[in-house]
């Protein structure tokens, strides 16, 4: 029997919707709403994190177990579960949207490890809640395959992700109209278990401020530097000062991976924020192919662009700026608030730096170097030359004489490589006469550069070959990319195949490309 340690804190410390049960409900004064799971017809395990089964205390067998795919396909509630929905709000796309809350995500409990960690087991496609709106509260596999492989993907790339344990298919059909343009049809369905210390967002801070229940803020707030922050000291308006300048540090951290590896989230809003600076909620991300600053995944971004690559470090912190108006009422003036977006800004600028001096190889980052990586951010972007490739193929140019060759596999277009031939060997010579400046030996800079940018990412249209298979009934190609995914930086010889630049056949295939927000 599947055994777990719950101490269910969230539900346990904090005020409860007065209703429970999925109606859909405006729900003020209380920070979550008890819902059970929706039970479906045939939960089947598709695929599982095996890192994080072990994290948990889970041995393979209790994996392969009937119960676990009853328990984490939501048909079935284990001794100290209490599940429930949170209530938070957010700004979507620029705009408060007022109470949003976990439509489809079912939290089940908090599970203490033998090591003593606090893991949030979540279930996403779960049924409905009271804060589903119109929606039905499942997700299709497709969605939940590109959740389930991205969580752990980040993990391996090292970003600060939330985790996924378990892929359940579900033995039913959910209806989605996935470009919204009048043509739903059925889907098969599919329910993760996403796992993290932690899902508190922007948006339960600022749902309860924007109703002006003040005192269930505080509550909120006191309970989070409790539970998820232990390790700051003080008391009161210094302890939250504290409290916000390590969230504004956490979020810059992250942001700064994104850019490394060329992430990019696709639906920034404030209520898919984590309050802990994890990637969380993955919709329409992707990764860049092409380097392009511009390039959002998101449809529904496609005209005004908000969450374009270039654009996340802005965005993230106008969205702790919305956190520090949400808190302001606990502080008697603004300077800490201000203080505490002022390290994002110094944060991130640094890990920026960090970036380019890891991606290139280089010691450290002056202001030269700021000037020499932007200029070769200008000529990626003209040429439509890979992110991935490029860095990962500029660790093996020779200082002593440099040339394009190690580079060619990036480019997408022969016409552009050829034209633009005469300033990549300019800016090359300028690299190489940096880097010979550097006291680096060639495997030192080599190994360096190799540990900054990736061999592997997830790219759009290797997640859409996994899936096109699990929807045919063959899942192994999910289990075969996740484990690619486990060793980013790695060479991995005889997968060559999961490190090609994209193939002309996916440059605008559905799921390949651009994405909807419809799961």
């Amino acid at each position: 029997m599947l055994d777990f340690n719950f101490d269910n804190a969230f539900v346990r410390e904090l005020p409860a919707d007065p209703e429970s049960g999925p109606r859909i409900r405006q729900v003020p004064g209380a920070a979550y709403s008890r819902v059970d799971p929706t039970p479906v017809a045939a939960p089947r395990l598709l695929a599982h994190s095996t890192e994080m089964a072990t994290r948990l205390g889970l041995s393979e067998a209790d994996v392969a177990s009937p119960q676990f795919a009853q328990v984490f396909g939501g048909n079935a509630l284990l001794p100290g579960m209490a599940p429930y929905a949170a209530n938070y709000g957010g700004h979507q796309f620029g705009h408060w949207a007022g109470q949003l809350g976990d439509g489809r995500a079912i939290t089940l409990g908090e599970a203490i490890n033998a090591a003593g960690e606090r893991w949030e087991l979540q279930l996403k496609g779960a049924g409905p809640t009271p804060y589903s709106r119109s929606a039905d509260g499942r997700a299709v596999l497709r969605s939940s395959i590109r959740e389930f492989l991205c969580s752990e993907a980040m993990h391996h790339l090292g970003v600060p992700t939330t985790r996924a344990l378990s892929l359940v298919g579900t033995g039913d059909a959910v209806v989605r109209d996935m470009f919204y343009d009048g043509h739903p049809k059925e889907e098969p369905g599919a329910i993760v278990c996403r796992v993290a210390p932690s899902f508190i967002r922007f948006g339960n801070f600022e749902l309860p401020a924007s109703r002006g229940e003040i005192g269930l803020l505080r509550q909120l707030v006191d309970f989070c530097i409790r539970r998820d922050f232990p390790h700051l000291r003080g008391e009161g308006e210094a302890l939250y000062a504290a409290w916000f300048a390590e969230v504004c540090e956490r979020t810059a951290v992250m942001i700064a991976h994104w850019m490394r590896v060329g992430f990019v989230h696709g639906v920034m809003n404030t209520d898919n924020m984590s309050i802990l600076g994890l990637t969380i909620d993955y919709g329409p991300y992707g990764w860049v192919d092409n380097f392009d600053p511009d390039w959002t995944p998101n449809t529904t971004d496609r005209q005004h662009r908000r969450y374009r690559f270039g654009q996340q470090p802005q965005v993230a912190y106008w969205n702790l700026g919305r956190l520090a108006g949400t808190l302001s009422p606990l502080f008697d003036g603004v300077e800490a608030l201000q203080a505490g977006l002022q390290h994002y800004v110094d944060v991130y600028t640094a890990a920026d730096r960090d970036n380019t001096a890891r991606k290139l190889g280089l010691a450290q980052c002056g202001d030269e170097d700021v000037g020499l990586m932007q200029a070769l951010q200008d000529l990626l972007t003209s040429a439509e030359v890979d992110m991935t490739l490029f860095f990962r193929g500029l660790a093996d140019v020779d200082p002593q004489a440099p040339t394009l060759q190690a580079i060619q596999p990036a480019f997408y277009d022969e016409g552009k490589r050829v034209d633009s031939e005469p300033q990549f060997n300019e800016w090359l010579s300028r690299y190489a006469a940096r880097v010979r400046a550097d006291a680096f030996d060639r495997g030192e800079r080599r190994a360096r550069m190799h540990a900054a940018n990736p061999r592997y990412v997830l790219r759009n249209y290797l997640a859409q070959q996994a899936i096109g298979r699990a929807e045919q009934g063959d899942a192994s190609g999910v289990v075969e990319l996740l484990d690619v995914m486990r060793r980013p930086y790695d060479e991995q010889p005889g997968r060559e195949a999961f490190a090609q630049r994209r193939p002309d056949w996916a440059r605008d295939r559905a799921g390949c490309s651009m994405l909807s927000c419809s799961s």
